[in-house]
């Protein structure tokens, strides 16, 4: 069997081709353009690198972005009240606290801190209560990602079975609910697993989201599975996926390399949800 290594950027680039259009219409209309707040804590080089990126990709679609940089000390009543200030500034559209945070922060606390209207990484627990009732508009963006590639190289999900590995609010209990929600029977499994191959071996689709590098070997795959790979670790100075990309090659119907894979659309369905935050707040 061929096994399709999905471009992930090449399907990013499309989508986001479809966004700017979108955009390019609300402005064409005399409407302002939607606009994301990002803010970073202390002075991480791989959050500034990550941030960059993301405000380079607002503007490739017409988003307008800006960054708050606040220091490394910083008390979560100061964090508070700068949110609150996002919170209650009519022009912006969406908010970001970029993770991770130094320890004096919690991450639970700043979600519940963010309008569930501007939270565009999906994580306060009002927009995660109506995933799980399927009535959320801003979902956690790598699911999504997740979601959208899946639907656009075609794997049937209806009926099929998925097994998830992991399960974080970010990744794996969310993209679990979604898969759910298209009518995959799913099995979500962790560390205490048994048996957690063999769980493997019956599946569909595999979504790796752990953190353990090639933990998803050749004889784990299902011949025309779809193996989604989230997982970064780095081995011997190397990034390195959950999944035996080359291993599984020629067994598995798709599968997502750890570069170019699921990356590029996490931060696609963030532009995404920026613009749907915008189309709800302004009625556009």
């Amino acid at each position: 069997m061929e096994t399709i290594v999905v471009d992930g950027l090449a399907l990013a680039q499309e989508i986001r081709k479809e966004l700017s259009e979108a955009v390019g219409r609300h402005v064409a209309a005399g409407r302002r353009a939607p606009h994301l707040a990002v803010v970073r804590v202390g002075d991480d080089p791989a959050s500034a690198s990550y941030i960059k990126g993301k405000r380079r990709a607002c503007e490739s679609i017409g988003i307008e972005s800006t960054e708050t940089h606040l220091p490394e000390a910083t008390t979560p009543a100061e964090l508070d009240a700068m949110l609150a200030e996002l919170n209650g500034t009519r022009h912006v559209d969406g908010i970001l606290v970029q993770l991770p945070l130094p320890r004096q922060l919690d991450a639970k606390r700043i979600a519940l801190a963010i309008d569930p209207a501007k939270d565009v990484d999906g994580l306060h627990p009002i927009n995660a209560g109506r995933l799980l009732q399927g009535t959320a508009a801003l979902v956690a963006c790598t699911p999504l990602g997740i979601m959208e590639i899946l639907r656009r190289y075609d794997v049937p999900l209806e009926g099929a079975d998925a097994v998830v590995i992991g399960r974080s609010d970010i990744v794996g209990k969310p993209v679990a609910v979604l898969l759910q929600q298209a009518n995959a029977t799913v099995t979500q499994c962790h560390s205490r697993t048994r048996d957690l191959r063999e769980h493997c071996r019956r599946a569909d689709v595999i979504v790796a989201a752990v953190g353990v590098p090639k933990l998803v070997q050749r004889d784990w795959v299902k011949p025309g599975a779809a193996v989604i790979d989230v997982g970064v670790s780095v081995v011997d100075g190397v990034l390195t996926g959950d999944v035996d990309t080359d291993g599984v090659s020629g067994i598995a119907r798709l599968v997502t390399p750890h570069r170019r894979g699921v990356g590029p659309m996490t931060i696609t369905m963030l532009l995404r949800n920026t613009l749907l935050a915008y189309e709800q707040r302004t009625r556009a």
